[in-house]
């Protein structure tokens, strides 16, 4: 991110200071004014040699939720003739930066909030734990109080997103 507005030199300046603490970060604001761009910047500046992992929470659907985050064994379901790393594994070390939070379905919302709190996943069809290590980074242009007061949206996980520094 480069620039040279007072906007954008704020922005930088709080990246910089969430970027060096390990918590989970919530990028706020309407479509089109970068919050990719911020993650990806939070990731850059963290110091983690991971990778940054994207997932848009809109688009996953409720059948592939632990799936997709957890990855499965060879065998797990009908169509599993691998095993696959979930992408809360393929970020281990990184970043997973999770796009439109505002949109997860309570099924996601869940999974989410028992990785944010235990740090570790079961990949479908096994028994075995695995610990992570991983950074969050979520972002919506929705107004998540009012979700959480609507009933739309986990008071227990917004709060553990919300973290001041």
């Amino acid at each position: 991110m480069k620039g040279t507005s007072a906007a954008l030199g704020k922005t930088l300046e709080r990246i910089e200071l969430v970027a060096r603490h390990d918590l989970m970060v919530l990028v706020l604001g309407e479509s089109g004014v970068g919050k990719e761009l911020a993650a990806n910047e939070v990731h850059l500046r963290s110091g983690r040699r991971g990778q940054l992992v994207s997932i848009n929470c809109a688009t996953l659907p409720d059948t592939l939720v632990q799936s997709e985050l957890f990855g499965h064994v060879r065998g797990a379901f009908s169509g599993a003739d691998r095993p696959r790393r979930g992408l809360v594994e393929q970020a281990r070390g990184g970043t997973l930066f999770l796009d439109e939070i505002g949109e997860a379905s309570p099924l996601l919302q869940a999974n989410l909030l028992r990785v944010l709190q235990e740090r570790e996943v079961r990949p479908v069809g096994t028994d075995e734990v695995r610990k992570v290590d991983v950074r969050f980074v979520a972002a919506t242009n929705r107004e998540l109080v009012a979700e959480v007061k609507a009933g739309r949206f986990r008071e227990d996980l917004y709060s553990r997103m919300n973290r001041a520094v």
